[in-house]
């Protein structure tokens, strides 16, 4: 009879309206139920997440969710009680939060699940993610002291894990990639390389927004809301081609982050342009972006699904995060954050468009990387489980 071990899914999400969380969580799923079958066991898996989103959940109906708030935090009927139930924890961060960019209080969250379960001796990975930016002392100082307890602390990405390592040296610092590569899909390749050319635009409802009110937090030397309107006519001039909205990240509750809102907005306003409807999880959105011959995305799983799927892809950069990831891959076809105007970027897009074959052979090669860096992650799962294979043996 096979033995169940009882594993924490910490910062996944059942019901994100940002897919690239969802995505995140399903393929991490995926992965960790591959690693305890070819070990004999059966995973019993609790999602642990603060307010889940506002979509239909995503996982399976045998997959349970613990909801963190403030009371459920310090309750010690709340996570304390619950994360003892766990005989492991995979802690995937929501992917890029492990970082003092967003603010203290989410920070004290990401910190104090980590701290807590690791004073139950729960054993805890931190599975592929963004480690920082960190630069302020007390972040830095309170990140190393729960990294250095870590089982393995796993970045995605060159920069993450040189972060890591000079806050950390003594945690088990690992190199891997975003699990999001290997999200399951449903390949619609047969549909590409005809007439008209298929231009998929992932337009951010944040970055637009951001630069709408003129905020720009991420620094952008140029104004997004521009360039994706000056890109759309352009290529709704060419004749050749059909422009795709594709929606990655909606939000009921906040507009400004909802790229469903925004893709409205702009359907109105140029009527030549396809409305793609809001998709129902992360695999259905990757399998439409399997049939497109291009896609430009704002949002990096967007970019992921895009680039797993060895379909050609620009990546719009707002963080280190893209060219951390990508350029680890070899792949550096990106608006970067600064250095370009609005003309300049659009006039990257379009010579991305002409390059499309090209595009696709990196991508080819890149993918085969992926597999191997994704194989340092399963081998540290692969450790972990068999210990716990030992223990409930």
């Amino acid at each position: 009879m096979s033995k169940t071990i009882h594993i924490g899914l910490l910062w996944h999400s059942a019901s994100s309206g940002n897919l690239g969380i969802g995505a995140l969580t399903l393929a991490d799923l995926d992965i960790a139920r591959k690693i305890l079958a070819e070990q004999g066991l059966e995973g019993r898996f609790t999602l642990i997440s603060m307010r889940d989103g506002d979509t239909a959940p995503i996982t399976p109906p045998e997959v349970d969710v613990f909801k963190l708030d403030s009371r459920t935090l310090i309750s010690p009927s709340g996570y304390w009680r619950k994360v003892k139930e766990f005989d492991c924890i995979l802690d995937i961060g929501a992917g890029d939060s492990f970082a003092e960019i967003y603010g203290w209080k989410r920070f004290a969250f990401m910190w104090l699940t980590k701290y807590m379960a690791l004073k139950r001796k729960v054993p805890l990975i931190l599975s592929p993610q963004t480690i920082g930016p960190f630069t302020k002392t007390p972040y830095k100082q309170l990140a190393a002291h729960v990294m250095n307890q870590c089982v393995a602390v796993i970045s995605r990405d060159d920069k993450s894990l040189e972060v890591a390592r000079q806050m950390a040296p003594r945690a088990n610092n690992m190199l891997s990639v975003d699990v999001a590569f290997v999200l399951p899909y449903q390949s619609r390749s047969g549909e590409t390389g005809g007439k008209p050319i298929k231009v998929g635009l992932n337009v951010s409802g944040l970055l637009y927004h951001e630069a709408e009110t003129g905020r720009n937090r991420f620094g952008l030397s140029y104004s997004y809301a521009r360039f994706t309107d000056m890109l759309i006519e352009r290529l709704l001039a060419r004749g050749d081609v059909e422009v795709h909205l594709v929606p990655h990240a909606t939000s009921k509750g906040d507009p400004t982050d909802d790229d469903g809102r925004r893709a409205d907005i702009l359907a109105q306003r140029f009527p030549g342009v396809i409305r793609v409807p809001d998709f129902a999880g992360p695999s259905e959105a990757k399998s439409y972006i399997s049939g497109l011959d291009l896609l430009i995305a704002g949002r990096m799983h967007a970019c992921i699904g895009a680039y797993s799927s060895v379909t050609p892809v620009l990546l719009v950069s707002y963080s280190r995060k893209f060219s951390g990831l990508f350029g680890m891959l070899g792949y550096e076809h990106m608006v970067p954050v600064t250095g370009e105007t609005e003309e300049t970027a659009v006039e990257m897009a379009l010579a991305t468009l002409e390059k499309r074959q090209e595009l696709k052979g990196e991508i080819e090669q890149g993918m085969r990387q992926v597999q191997s860096r994704l194989d340092i992650y399963r081998d540290a799962l692969r450790a972990l489980f068999a210990d716990m294979k030992a223990r409930v043996a």
